[in-house]
């Protein structure tokens, strides 16, 4: 039990772990929700429709990513980089914003170092709309309308080990889940 990560958060990091060190698992998990496209709406039960930008080609294409990936560490949480990227959602939460810019001109590098200091690269991916770990990390591996895969290459990236999740409410999009990398932390 981590005691600075809720419930949630702790569920998105085993989330990343299990798809970092078991990504044919994660491939298997993600077979199901090709049934729930129709074209390029994405309708999962229970939930709202979305409307993708790719449809069911972007899951395919992850599922064939994840086949292929090779087994990695897991990650280790940071309490610094977790309080880093939750004074980004308690930023753009409430106030409906979007993006790696925090309204007071703050990156994700300059916020995790206001904590510690991050080293060797970082980097921050950020979930908006998503309420349970399993669809945060999954939508982050698919990376619909991510041309670069970049939120998937941040997960599987070797040289990051360490990491920070925050979730909470979002005023326009209802939740929002913030998550750090970096190679070192201290």
């Amino acid at each position: 039990m981590i005691d600075y990560l809720s419930p949630l958060e702790q569920k998105v990091l085993a989330q990343m772990n299990l798809a970092r060190t078991n990504p044919a698992a994660c491939a298997a998990n993600l077979e199901p929700r090709m049934r729930y496209y129709n074209g390029k709406l994405l309708q999962l039960p229970g939930q709202i429709p979305i409307i993708t930008q790719e449809g069911v080609r972007a899951v395919e294409e992850a599922i064939r990513f994840l086949r292929s990936a090779r087994s990695l560490p897991p990650f280790k949480v940071s309490r610094g980089m977790s309080m880093a990227a939750r004074d980004h959602v308690k930023d753009q939460g409430p106030k409906g914003l979007t993006g790696h810019t925090g309204s007071d001109g703050s990156d994700p590098f300059s916020r995790m170092n206001r904590y510690g200091e991050w080293q060797g690269a970082a980097a921050e991916n950020i979930s908006y709309g998503d309420r349970t770990a399993e669809d945060i990390v999954m939508s982050l591996i698919i990376d619909d309308g991510v041309p670069t895969r970049g939120h998937r290459k941040n997960i599987f990236n070797p040289d990051y080990l360490v990491t920070g999740v925050a979730f909470g409410h979002h005023i326009k999009y209802g939740a929002m889940c913030a998550i750090t990398y970096a190679k070192a932390y201290r």
